[in-house]
């Protein structure tokens, strides 16, 4: 009887250590590419943290398949040229089962045609423009967050409640700024007809690289307009708030809506010199939703950074676990398994419930808003109130996207 025992022991010491073994040997890859470096590095670095975590949390409990994951980082330092080669490393050199991220409209509206021929799968985080769910969507590429339509679309609705008739517009010289106001444009004279809106002549579009903001400023001031729609981001943001705060831009002449105002990154920069009672939107507010998941996630992104997690942190975070879900319900990390386990997929988040649509491959999800108020026990202004839009009520129906899927 002994003997038998001993056998049966071996057995399951040799089946734990080729398991083990199997582990070690054969990690999931995932490539994510941000900006790492420059004064949109914190996005990129927020991001990182959020996969770091992700991946922290996988492999504590037993991986993807029983595989562990491995994360490769790139920067792509805001630039189109760079991003894609970074890609184009992660792929043929590091051999990625799939990418994630993506900060800048620019950036992904040159490299999105290129991901078929490397016939690997993208999960973008960040980059907002409608276009890669839209007239350039293909099935390789996927987006969790919000794009700026559906934020945009939040942000009309705010606006269309408000005594503001005539409204203009400070925003970042590409995609990203000229696509924002010409959805906001769209979006609120729908709603409010009679509704006007300054000429290109009369709104700002800063250069991205724009530093003094001062006779933008001075630009919007001078027309005198009723309300004024804000789409910078990041280190823009942060230079024309406490530029624009000394010139007295925030007295309260017009209403002011900031589309990503309430990124973290944006709000602890800042600090006290955010006015409080402006009206931002993010892509994920770590106060928004009350449930177990959300509240884990921020108290472990708490715990082990010290902040808490950015809409950028939570999109890597929620892109790795989405990839993780896909992966699971294909029973594979075949990259073409992979991609059509991602079309319909449904994920609770921290966020909430996420829903990737399978038609253009765009996440249905909650847009959030609120007004700034700022705390002196808190690094960083919160929202209050807080408003969170439905994300099928912010979502354009397919047929409007332009998406002709392949």
């Amino acid at each position: 009887m002994s003997k038998v025992r001993n056998v049966l022991l071996m057995t399951i010491i040799f089946l734990l250590s080729v398991a083990v073994m199997s582990f070690a040997a054969k990690p999931i890859k995932i490539g994510y590419v941000y900006i790492m470096s420059g004064p949109f590095s914190t996005y990129g670095q927020f991001a990182k943290q959020g996969a770091e975590l992700a991946i922290e949390e996988i492999n504590k409990n037993g991986g993807i398949l029983g595989r562990p994951v491995k994360g490769y980082f790139e920067d792509s330092t805001g630039k189109p040229d760079v991003a894609l080669r970074a890609i184009r490393k992660l792929v043929y050199q590091e051999k990625v089962d799939i990418l994630i991220g993506l900060d800048s409209s620019g950036v992904a509206k040159t490299v999105v045609p290129s991901i078929p021929k490397m016939k690997t799968p993208l999960i973008i985080t960040h980059a907002a423009t409608p276009d890669v769910t839209g007239k350039l969507c293909n099935k390789y590429v996927f987006r969790i967050s919000l794009n700026l339509a559906q934020n945009v679309k939040a942000a009309a609705t705010l606006a269309s409640q408000m005594d503001a008739k005539k409204w203009t517009t400070v925003g970042p010289d590409y995609a990203f700024g000229h696509q924002s106001w010409e959805y906001f444009k769209k979006y609120l004279k729908q709603m409010k007809p009679d509704v006007e809106f300054f000429s290109d002549s009369e709104v700002a579009f800063p250069p991205f690289k724009t530093t003094d903001f001062s006779s933008y400023i001075t630009k919007i001031m001078n027309s005198n307009p009723d309300g004024v729609f804000i789409s910078l981001w990041g280190g823009n943001l942060i230079d024309f708030v406490r530029q624009a705060k000394e010139m007295g831009f925030f007295n309260g002449k017009y209403k002011v809506l900031m589309s990503l105002g309430a990124a973290t990154e944006v709000l602890t920069a800042l600090g006290d010199k955010m006015p409080d009672g402006i009206w931002v939107g993010t892509r994920y507010w770590f106060l928004a939703n009350n449930s177990e998941l959300n509240r884990k996630f921020v108290k472990s992104y708490y715990d082990k950074y010290g902040a808490y997690p950015s809409y950028n942190a939570h999109g890597a975070y929620a892109a790795t676990y989405a990839f993780k879900k896909a992966a699971e319900k294909a029973g594979t990390t075949n990259k073409m398994a992979v991609i059509k386990a991602l079309e319909g997929l449904k994920i609770e988040l921290p966020a909430g419930m996420v829903e990737i649509r399978a038609e253009d491959h765009q996440a249905i999800t909650d847009a959030h808003w609120g007004q700034t108020f700022h705390l002196k026990e808190l690094p960083l202004s919160i929202l209050a109130p807080v408003k969170v839009f439905d994300g099928i009520g912010v979502t354009r129906p397919i047929e409007e996207t332009e998406c002709r899927m392949k």
